[in-house]
């Protein structure tokens, strides 16, 4: 099963306000497993960067001015995120009301809402009551997010991917979570042969003895009346 961890950052709130995207991040799962395989890219928005959103975002004009527009990337993104793989979102409405005006303004197919995962609505059913932003999720699930000093598509999403396996109900015993799936790999090939890695154990001896087993035929006889396996 395919997945995409899709994170996106904008110049403000409303897409029909004159706001836009400046950047996408993607990372792709294949059975809740990442496999390495990414996209991310930033975007000219083709206007001023307002001072709030550099402040959480630190992208600036001058760096954003020498990035492609979105008509230039967007069909690298379509091919990337494909047409039927989920996409894992924290907020979905947020990213997928952005990622669709920008497809529409182009005249392109858009995404389909009921491919969207959000993963805000699962925190908030597992932890009602609680805080389900980004960070607090990571708390609470112990994540490291100390290099989250600011919003950033690639990264956001990289975390994401941990808290949606932990949403899903934590690491499956044996599973090294990492970013080209050689944990996953490592695993399934162990499967197929019959193998694990835990440490090889002698069987131990477990034969009954002769008067045992003389012991036990002498309590069926007297005690069990027309044993069944014994006919």
């Amino acid at each position: 099963m395919r997945e995409i961890v899709l994170d996106t950052e904008t110049t403000g709130l409303d897409p029909y306000s004159d706001h836009r995207l400046v950047e996408i991040g993607c990372i792709e799962l294949i059975n809740h497993m990442p496999t390495g395989k990414q996209y991310h890219q930033y975007i000219n928005p083709q206007r001023s960067m307002p001072k709030e959103a550099f402040d959480v975002h630190g992208l600036g004009d001058e760096f954003l001015a020498k990035q492609p527009v979105f008509a230039e990337v967007v069909d690298d993104f379509i091919e990337f995120i494909g047409d039927d793989s989920k996409l894992v979102i924290h907020n979905a409405a947020f990213d997928m009301k952005f990622l669709n005006a920008e497809l529409g303004w182009l005249n392109k197919p858009l995404i389909a809402n009921d491919r969207a995962i959000d993963t805000v609505q699962m925190a908030r059913k597992k932890f009602p009551g609680s805080p389900v932003s980004l960070d607090a999720l990571c708390r609470r699930f112990k994540i490291d997010n100390s290099n989250r000093t600011l919003h950033g598509a690639l990264l956001d999403s990289d975390l994401l991917a941990l808290v949606y396996l932990e949403l899903l109900g934590g690491r499956q015993h044996g599973l090294i979570l990492d970013t080209n799936g050689q944990g996953q790999a490592n695993n399934d090939e162990g499967m197929r042969a019959g193998t694990s890695a835990k440490p090889f154990r002698a069987p131990r001896p477990h034969a009954a003895k002769p008067e045992e087993i003389s012991a036990h035929q002498a309590y069926i006889s007297e005690k069990i009346k027309d044993a069944v396996w014994l006919k």
